[in-house]
């Protein structure tokens, strides 16, 4: 492969994650919980269009700024951080479960949050819950110094975890808004191709650093000071996003936004295909949810990672999923969604397994959750994304995304509460067999038999248009190459008498 094409297919694979979910985030083996852009096409080799307007240019230049920022952010406040911040303060497996769920139980304000943004205009409430979302940390740059038990700053702890993944998700839907009037369709893929890449090289960067900054002021015991230091940078780094957020327009004009339709509420749950995939919604992110918060927790505690260690492990598997995306993308576009979601997703039940195979001195099975979680989330995520705007009608599709949102959400804040309470009810470290087991591993092996059995609800999920695959085998003979009938001659033979 020459450079040029190499470069334009790497371009190619960050603008395909634009369009379907961010990168992991550092010591979690789970999924983004948001798209950074809902609705955004590939990039298309068809004409670009005519030449953007300058005021645009400059607001397109600054979001890739800020989204780079904002990058940063999540570096000193992302689910590593908030783990640390756990750990330092003893929460206890149940609770540390419900605080990595509030992302994913914060998303029943869609609905609200829908409403908001269509009262009040997408700009409006994106710079007002953006800010606010990041602004709450700041109580816990000053933790140290604020009079307060260890039970209060416990409920601290959890409060400011609520409060800011309450306003992102108020914020990032009105975001989504913005940036569809904002970003012109002949663009888009380009764009977001573009600002993907650089914000992956700035969290990466940044997970890094928080990562180094947190192993060398570590304590054995308390909070130390790199937590309330990344927490003071994380404030910091929301009133710079915010200003860098004012500094692009709204090119939606005034009177222009569509009137809110209470009744098209209620389209999900009279349509057959849209409950099907609410189905698989519901029992995937529970499947997901029993587990997923508490590989971090198990990388820190049982397998004695450092922060740099799980940095460069997040980095792999992005590495990985950027370099696999494209190749999902042409999948989804050949066969369809439905398909590829039911073998990524029979694939990913595996992954839990593999981390019941590490110990603290034994990392490198880590190396096939690299390879297995980076490309088969990659070609998740694509197709979780694509089959809900397919099988939507064009009347009431916002509702349908907040419903197919709510709905996993939810199953998986319920499934990460309840999987921390089973970890609390069983002895950290246990005998079985003639090994040694941790507490963490049982939720490992339930989530990996609840995946499988999540899997094959994608089986019942109709695609319109799509090669859809019901049985294992289907799958495999949609996804693999047919092999190419061999020709005994070149040519036929010459017959003569």
């Amino acid at each position: 492969m020459s450079p040029a094409a190499f470069r334009r297919h790497l371009v190619q694979s960050f603008a395909s994650l634009a369009t379907g979910v961010p990168l992991f985030r550092p010591g979690a083996s789970l999924p983004g919980s948001s798209a950074p852009l809902l609705g955004a096409p590939p990039p298309s080799d068809g004409p670009q269009g005519p030449p953007v307007h300058q005021r645009l240019r400059g607001s397109l230049r600054m979001s890739i700024v800020e989204g780079m920022f904002a990058e940063v952010f999540t570096a000193c406040a992302g689910a590593t951080v908030l783990t640390a911040w756990a750990i330092a303060l003893k929460l206890g497996p149940f609770l540390v479960g419900v605080m990595t769920a509030l992302p994913f139980f914060a998303q029943f304000v869609q609905f609200p949050a829908a409403w908001l943004t269509l009262c009040f205009g997408h700009r409006r409430v994106a710079l007002t819950a953006v800010c606010l979302s990041r602004l709450v940390m700041l109580p816990l740059a000053l933790l140290p110094w604020l009079d307060l038990s260890l039970e209060g700053q416990q409920h601290l702890l959890l409060t400011v975890a609520g409060l800011s993944a309450l306003l992102a998700v108020v914020g990032n839907n009105a975001w989504v808004a913005w940036m569809g009037e904002l970003v012109p369709r002949a663009v888009r893929g380009r764009f977001f191709g573009k600002r993907t890449a650089l914000t992956t090289l700035m969290g990466t960067g940044a997970s890094l650093t928080a990562g180094l900054l947190m192993d060398r002021l570590r304590m054995l015991d308390g909070v130390g000071y790199a937590l309330p230091l990344l927490a003071l940078a994380a404030c910091v780094m929301g009133i710079v996003t915010t200003l860098m957020m004012a500094a692009q327009h709204d090119p939606a004009p005034p009177g222009t936004t569509p009137r809110l339709e209470l009744k098209d509420a209620l389209l999900p749950w009279k349509d057959d295909g849209a409950r099907r995939v609410l189905v698989y919604q519901v029992a995937w992110n529970a499947a997901v949810g029993v587990s997923a918060p508490f590989f971090a927790l198990h990388s820190l505690q049982n397998l004695k990672m450092t922060f740099v260690i799980m940095a460069l492990h997040a980095a792999a598997v992005a590495g990985v999923r950027v370099l696999t995306a494209s190749m999902w993308g042409r999948a989804i576009d050949r066969l369809g969604a439905q398909p590829v979601l039911m073998a990524c997703s029979l694939g990913i039940s595996v992954i839990p397994l593999l981390w019941l195979m590490p110990s603290a001195g034994m990392l490198w099975p880590l190396l096939f959750d690299v390879l297995l979680a980076g490309a088969l989330w990659s070609g998740h995520g694509l197709a979780i994304f694509a089959l809900p705007l397919t099988v939507a009608p064009r009347r009431g599709r916002p509702f349908y995304l907040a419903a197919f949102a709510t709905a996993g959400g939810l199953a998986y804040a319920a499934a990460a509460a309840l999987g921390g309470a089973l970890a609390a009810r069983i002895p950290q470290q246990f005998m079985l067999g003639g090994h040694v087991w941790a507490n963490l591993h049982v939720l490992f092996v339930v989530s990996a038999v609840a995946r499988l059995g999540a899997a094959f609800l994608a089986a019942r999920v109709n695609e319109p248009g799509a090669a859809t695959a019901r049985t294992v085998g289907q799958v495999l003979e949609r996804l693999l190459p047919r092999p190419r009938p061999t020709l005994r001659e070149a040519r036929s033979p010459d017959v003569r008498s």
